[in-house]
Parts: structure tokens; sequence; C-alpha cells
């Protein structure tokens, strides 16, 4: 105050100089101290009242931010507020929670959020600070819990809030996530499963089918899986389907393996079948492939087996312990060893040392060494041999070959022949030439390096070639070359060069017949010698392929000739039987008069039908048990047959001919005749043709004559009659296929009987005589084994 009145009295003080102006000056300041002074009093007891009014909204507030900090603190959370877009976040809460260290790293949201959802919230919080968008959302951090995260505008900040999600809501959520994981995976299991190609299926806790794949469906041939739930449709069999649910009553495991109809085809599955929580679940997979596979390895070991029983190369087989674990019988033919020591599986060792005291192997100085030598082929990685001098003069080649699953196979090879035979093949090979030089046909021996080596005269002479060219040892190309003129054929001169020279991947022999422009036929024939040589032979074969030909050429027409007679008659026989076998049942239908009465002339015609036909059949009935017999497949039921019985069924089917023909039949059979081992249907059929040729040649009042008897080791069985006779041209023939011959009688058959009768004789292992003289009748005897056949199955 006293700073402001001397401002205003500088002034006055030159303005009023005298002290009525002083007096006034006073009273104007006295005048403005009292009323500064009340307008101080008056502002000091309005100011007082501010102060306590915004004592009391500062109290407030601080009540109100301690209310908040509590509540942010009863859960756990983070707030995050900008004031403006480029301001710095204010952070406020413990993030602890989201696995961060410190608030700040609240906004890392790579550190604690998976990234697709770290991503997510960036592009939302960007949004916030520029837009004002708010946005809200759960997430799970990458430690676990669930994330609640807001973000909105507030009073012109950008606010964002992360709070753990805890309670129930949380486990709520878990389950859901949980939910949704399983569901996801349930989905994707019902998806592996229904596109598999074998069956599964899954039941309920009644053993009612629920679910099936789309294999299930095609297994059980059912249009899709909803129908085989809806119908129940089974896969398996009844007896399977009752062990699986026994297993289901018991809450056990089932597993079978057993065949069933899958698709239609019979195939071998192996079925499980589990419980599960809610039910059973199943599964079958076709075995069917892994079973023949199994059935042909299995085969296939039976036919190694078999294979190497019929070696007579020696193979044993020992396992990693040095245990004999197979052998094949020249194992036990080369050692002498007894099947009841070879049974027992004895070691290597075992069986050296028993070797060794019999004197049956090589005398050595050092025993142990050479066993342990031996049994060095147990840990060697490949093949050995070696060669065995025996004392009692054999040599035996032995090859040790390791097995891949431990142990070692031995094969032992007797090649002491093998050593004679070289030797002799030496000394024969030392008399080449004084033999090559005695032979008709040509011989050309060439050398490894293609030249003529050894040659003789005929080969010389059979080509036209100067010996004296020859002797100076051509080349085989050059010695082609003076051969072409009389073949010139390229290809044959081609494969013996190539035989020679060994261009040939492997040398093997050559064989080619060649007919040459002056008519000669040659035979060339190529042989590779040990010595890497090569001898070729040319054999004059004209003369034998002029004759084969014309041999060949009359065959054929035979053949072809004896075929056609066959066919026609096979199928005329054939195509005959059936339509006859109708008018037969027809005429014996009439026969019967079932249909209706018949006249007796219609009677007469009748019999004569049935007569007819049925000897036609046996005609038809002939050729085909011929044609049978010409194809191997007449089978003869072999049995016990009494001789005579079948001599009195055989004339019973002849007795009305013997009636009409006013013959007599008259029976020899020889007590000591005894049994036949034969067919009895075929042996009646023999007899029956016999029997009915003689009847056939007979004249009124004469007699058929059947005899019977034993002679040595053969039984004989002959058909006598008083007919015309055969004469000697025709004697011959009369066993051939379709040839008749009256000979002056009344019968004349087709020509088939003798025929069927030497056939069915032949299949018994006997043969037919026949002995005739023309007007003195012929007797013709069927011969068997004593012995006769071995009886069928069914016989015995």
């Amino acid at each position: 105050m006293p700073a402001l009145a001397q401002g205003w009295l500088l002034p006055v003080k030159h303005e009023l100089l005298s002290a009525g102006a002083l007096s006034l000056v006073f009273a104007g300041l006295t005048v403005f101290a009292a009323t500064t002074s009340f307008v101080y009093v008056r502002e000091r007891a309005r100011w007082q009242k501010r102060e306590a009014r915004l004592a009391g909204e500062l109290e407030a507030a601080r009540s109100h931010q301690e209310r908040l900090s509590l509540l942010l603190g009863a859960d756990p959370q983070v707030v995050v507020s900008w004031n403006g877009r480029d301001a710095q976040p204010v952070f406020e809460g413990d993030s602890g929670f989201l696995g961060a260290a410190g608030s700040a790293l609240a906004l890392a949201y790579g550190s604690w959020a998976p990234p697709a959802d770290a991503k997510r919230l960036e592009l939302a919080t960007d949004a916030l600070k520029e837009r004002g968008e708010g946005f809200g959302f759960t997430i799970r951090s990458k430690s676990g819990p669930f994330i609640d995260v807001q973000g909105r505008p507030v009073a012109g900040r950008a606010v964002i809030r992360f709070r753990e999600v805890t309670g129930e809501r949380a486990q709520l959520m878990t389950l859901r996530s949980e939910l949704e994981r399983l569901t996801g995976d349930h989905a994707a299991f019902a998806s592996l499963l229904g596109g598999l190609a074998h069956p599964a299926w899954m039941r309920d806790a009644d053993g009612r089918l629920s679910w099936v794949n789309a294999a299930y469906a095609r297994a059980v041939e059912a249009a899709d899986p909803a129908i085989c739930v809806r119908g129940s449709l089974e896969l398996l069999d009844r007896n399977d389907r009752d062990a699986a649910a026994r297993a289901r009553r018991q809450g056990t495991p089932f597993s079978l393996r057993t065949p069933a109809v899958v698709a239609g085809q019979r195939r071998m599955l192996d079925v499980i079948e589990l419980p599960t929580p809610t039910g059973f679940a199943g599964f079958a997979t076709d075995m069917s492939e892994l079973e023949s596979v199994r059935t042909d390895l299995q085969r296939q070991m039976d036919a190694h087996v078999r294979t190497l029983d019929r070696l007579k190369t020696a193979v044993a087989v020992f396992d990693g312990a040095h245990r004999l674990v197979y052998h094949n019988t020249g194992f036990e033919t080369l050692w002498s060893l007894e099947p009841g020591f070879l049974d027992g599986q004895p070691s290597d060792g075992e069986i050296l040392d028993r070797l060794r005291a019999e004197r049956r192997l090589p005398e050595l100085g050092d025993y142990r060494s050479w066993k342990a030598a031996v049994h060095a082929a147990y840990t060697a990685t490949r093949a050995s041999e070696d060669w065995w001098y025996l004392p009692d003069g054999r040599t035996i080649h032995v090859v040790s070959s390791p097995n891949p699953q431990g142990g070692v196979t031995y094969l032992y090879d007797d090649v002491t022949e093998r050593f004679t035979l070289e030797s002799r093949f030496n000394a024969l090979m030392r008399t080449q030439r004084e033999t090559l030089d005695s032979l008709r046909e040509g011989v050309a021996v060439f050398g490894s390096d293609g030249k003529l080596k050894l040659f003789n005269p005929a080969f010389a002479q059979s080509w036209r070639i100067d010996a004296a060219l020859l002797a100076s040892n051509p080349h085989v190309e050059q010695l082609v070359t003076l051969c072409r003129p009389l073949f010139p054929q390229e290809d044959v001169w081609r494969e013996l060069v190539s035989a020679v020279t060994g261009v040939r991947d492997a040398r093997e022999e050559y064989r080619s017949r060649i007919e040459r422009r002056d008519g000669t036929v040659l035979d060339i024939a190529t042989a590779p010698l040990p010595d890497g040589a090569t001898l070729i032979s040319f054999a004059d074969v004209t003369a034998s392929v002029n004759v084969e030909r014309a041999l060949t050429e009359k065959n054929d027409a035979l053949e072809k000739v004896s075929r056609l007679r066959e066919d026609f008659v096979h199928h005329v026989s054939y195509e005959l039987r059936s339509p006859l076998t109708n008018i037969i049942g027809f005429a014996q239908l009439l026969g019967t008069e079932t249909v209706g009465a018949l006249n007796e002339k219609q009677r007469d015609y009748t019999g004569h039908i049935v007569r007819s036909s049925g000897a036609l059949l046996a005609i038809i009935n002939d050729i085909l048990d011929l044609a049978s017999i010409d194809n191997g497949a007449l089978t003869l039921e072999v049995q016990e047959i009494d001789v005579s019985d079948t001599i009195a069924e055989a004339a019973a089917g002849l007795q009305d001919r013997l009636t009409d023909g006013r013959l007599a039949l008259k029976v020899e059979i020889d007590p000591r005749t005894g049994p036949l081992r034969a067919d009895g249907k075929r042996l009646r059929q023999v007899l029956f043709n016999l029997l009915s040729n003689a009847i056939g040649v007979s004249q009124p009042g004469q007699t058929v004559t059947v005899s019977a008897g034993r002679r040595g080791g053969e039984i004989r069985i002959a058909v006598a009659d008083h007919g015309p006779g055969i004469p000697a041209e025709i004697r011959e023939k009369v066993f051939e296929r379709f040839e008749s011959h009256a000979l002056g009688s009344g019968h004349r058959g087709v020509g088939l009987g003798l025929s069927m009768v030497r056939s069915i004789v032949e299949l018994h292992g006997g043969h037919v005589e026949l002995e005739s003289n023309p007007g003195e009748g012929t007797c013709v005897t069927a011969i068997f084994p004593a012995g006769g056949l071995p009886l069928s199955d069914a016989a015995e």
C-alpha cells in the first residue's frame, strides 16, 4: 500500500504546492484505505468459503480415488489410457496375471497372447487411438488364463482394460475350450475312421450299433452307414457275434481272426472290439492277402524242403547256437549218421567230433585249429569254400554260407566222381584227333582267337575246301566266305561266328538245320569246349530228311482221317443219345398202355421200337465208352467178383435171343478159377459182346460155349461158337473199330463189340486171343492177370 500511495503523490507533489492540497490527499488516502480494507475482509471470507469447498471436493476425490484403487485391485487387471493419439500410455494395475513382468509389457501383446490374437489386439488398439472405435473380446493367454480385453474412448482419452477371467466364468470358458477341442478331435477321429478302407463301428452300452463307417456299409452291402445302424446289419457270423457279446457282457476286449463275407466275397478278418466309456468300439482288418502270402510262403518253404531232400548234395543248417535245425537225406547218406542222433539237434562241434572219432574227416595234425577255422564261418560276412580229402579216398567240396538271421548253412558235395571224370576226359582229349578223323560228319574246332585249330577230312570234303588252305589255320570269318557260295543265308553264319568269337553273352550251344543250294541238308551244332574253344559239326541228314518228310506227310494224312472219323462218330453219338432216350421212353410209355389201349399189331410194333432203340442206345453207349477209353477218362470200379455169377448175369440178358434163335448155351467153370479182381459192370459188358457176336453167327440148333479157368498166373474166359469162322485175311481186322463182316451169316453189327472187348480187357491189364478157322467156328478168349487190379476205395 505505501508504494501505491507514493505513486499517486509524486505527480501531485509537482502540481500542488499548497497545504490544502495536502489535506485533500490525506483524506483521499483514508477513504481508499478504508475501502480497501472492506474489500479485503469481504474477499477473505469468500476465499475461505471457497477453500473449504475445494478441500471438501479434494477429500471426496481422494475417497473416490481410493475406492477406484480398491476396485482395480479387487481383480487381476490392468488399465491403460492415452490422453491423445501420440501421448505416452498410463498404466494402472498389475500385469502379473498376463505372465509379463511390468505393467508396460501388457501392450507387448506378442509376449503373452498367441500370434493371431496379438495381431488382432494391435489392429483394435490402433483403431481405438486413431478413430475412437471401441472393442471387446476374450482371448486365452499363453500361460493359460482367459483375458477380457475392452477398449473404449472415455472423456477424450483412449482406455483399454485387461482383466483376468476368474470364478465360474473362467471354469465355464475352460470347459467350453476343452469341449471345442474335444469336438474337433472327435470330428477328426470320426472323419479318419469314416475314410478308412477297413470296417469300423461303435456300439452303445446295450451292444447295439450306434455308428459305422462307409467301409462297414460296403462290407455288408448296404447303401449307406445309416441303413446299417437302423437295420442293425452285422458283419460277423452268429457264432462270432455270440462270442463278442459274451466279451461285452464281461467288459473285456474281444479279438478274433475269423472268416467273414465282405462285399459278397469270403475274406479273412482280424476283429478287435474294445469297451469305451459310452459303449464299445470295433475294428476289422482284412488279412486275406496276408494269409494268402503266408500260405504261399509255407508252400514254397515246403517245396524248398522237398527239393533239398531230393538233392544229392548234402545240406545242413545250423542256428546261431551252433545247433542243427535242418538236414536233408543227402546229409545222412554222405556221413552215415543215424537219424536219431541228428533228430536230437546236436551241435556243429559234436557232429565234427563224432566224424573224427569214426575217421570220416581229413587226417589232420592240429584238429583243434582246423575245427576253429571251420567254425569261423559263423562270424564271417560272406560264403567260403573248402576241399576235404577223406581217408576213404573221397573228395568233398564244402561251401559254408552264413545265414542273415544267424547260423550257417553247409553244402557238402561229393566230387570224387567228377575228379575221376576229369582225368578220363583229359585222356579222351588226347585221342580226339584220331576220333574226329574217323567220323563221317564234318567237324571243325576253333580256338578262343577264332582261328581254325582242328578239322577232319569230312569237313573239307563237305564244303569243298582245299585241305592245304584249312591247314593254314584261317579265321572263322574267312571260312564263312569260302562256304557262302553253297549256302548264302547270313543269319546262320552270323550265329556261328558269334558262337566262335564269344560275342554272345554266354557260351551256349547252337543248333540249326540248313539246306544248301546243291540240295544237301546239314544239321549244324556248336559245342563250347572247356578250354575256350568251340566245336562245330556238320552232319549230312539229307537221306533221313527225305524219308522223314514222306513219312510225316503220310502220317499227317492218316491222323487227319482218323480224327475226322472219331470226331464225326463222337458228335453223332452225343447228338443221337438224347432223342433216342426220348424215343425209348415214349415207346415204353405206349407199351404200358397208360395213355390208351393198343391192339396186337401196335403192341408188336411198340416192342420192336423198344428193342431196336435199346440196341441202338447200346451201340451209342459203346461208342461213348470207347471215346472215354481213348481220352483216359474211363475209371474202373475194381471189386472181388465171382466169375460164374458174372457169366450168368451176362447170359440172362441174352436169353431172349438164345430162345428166338433156338440155340443152346453151355457154361463150363473150372472150380479152381476163384474170384477175379475186376470191374463187374465192364466184365459183364465184355461177356455180353462176346456172347452177342457168338449168337449172331450161330445157326439154329447150335451151341454157344462159355468157359472159365485158371492157367498159371492168368484167368481165362472164353466164348466159342460153331459159326462160319473167320478167314485169315479178315482175322487181323476184326478188333478194329467199325470193322463188320457178315461172313455168310445173317448177323452184321456196327463193328464195335470186339474193339470194346479188347479195350476193356487191356484196361484190366490183360489181352484178348482169337482162334478161328473157316467152317469150324470161332473162340475168343479174354485173359486177365490172376492178381487183378488194386481194389477201389469204395470196395475196400
